[in-house]
């Protein structure tokens, strides 16, 4: 039986996640056109009480694939007076992506998702969206997320540049177990990543903009790298 990973996106409102959900959709090939939430013709917005009010009110679901890589999408409501909605989908995610706005950094609403991630311990990977806008800075924005959500939010984006040791030195310090290892080989398989992800040890960032599509396809070969696909016992 083909197994898929369920993946759901979460956001403080605004921060960008219905567009980027159409994002990975269109670059996955699942949609001809990625639609957005302001001009009422997001795919993944099929009310149309969400399409009048441009805003996701109903937890909606779409499909993934990359290559043999198949996931469930849940694109859950960003206002908080939907707050019900987005928690009811907690139970059957394997994974999430919390998307941050770029330009206001971690929100308040951010803090009360980045909870109740741990509460129901779901691990979590991170798009840092619009940085295409004015003022933002990967750096400081970095920085916050070490402050305010986890020591352990890791730049994914330095993974494939000339700082990969530094970025191996970065994974390595989130588990004892995986630092003993990288001491001694100087090498960090993907499994090992993997797990630590899973153990919520580690999180991943990625910094673009999903209305400009950059840092997209990135992103989606990260989780497809990185989730593990989830067995279940047999009936």
């Amino acid at each position: 039986m083909e197994k898929r990973t369920t993946i759901g996106i979460l956001a403080h409102v605004d921060a960008g996640k219905t567009t980027l959900a159409e994002a990975m959709l269109y670059r996955c090939g699942a949609i001809r056109k990625a639609g957005r939430v302001d001009h009422g013709d997001a795919h993944m917005d099929t009310h149309s009480l969400e399409r009048a009010r441009g805003i996701t009110i109903f937890a909606s679901q779409a499909q993934l694939q990359l290559g043999d890589w198949k996931a469930a999408l849940l694109d859950t409501p960003g206002h908080v007076d939907f707050s019900a909605e987005m928690e009811r989908t907690f139970w059957v995610l394997d994974y999430a992506i919390l998307v941050i706005n770029g330009a206001d950094g971690v929100q308040g609403h951010t803090m009360t998702l980045w909870r109740l991630l741990a509460r129901y311990q779901i691990p979590t990977f991170l798009f840092i969206n619009k940085m295409d806008q004015d003022g933002t800075d990967k750096e400081k924005l970095l920085a916050e997320l070490k402050k305010r959500l986890s020591d352990n939010c890791v730049d994914f984006t330095w993974e494939k540049s000339d700082l990969q040791s530094q970025f191996l030195e970065d994974v390595s310090v989130c588990d004892e177990e995986l630092l003993e290892k990288y001491l001694e080989t100087e090498k960090i398989s993907t499994s090992d990543i993997q797990k630590v992800i899973k153990e919520r040890k580690l999180f991943p960032c990625f910094f673009g903009s999903a209305l400009k599509m950059t840092g997209v396809e990135e992103f989606l070969h990260g989780l497809e790298k990185y989730c593990e696909t989830p067995t279940y016992p047999s009936e």
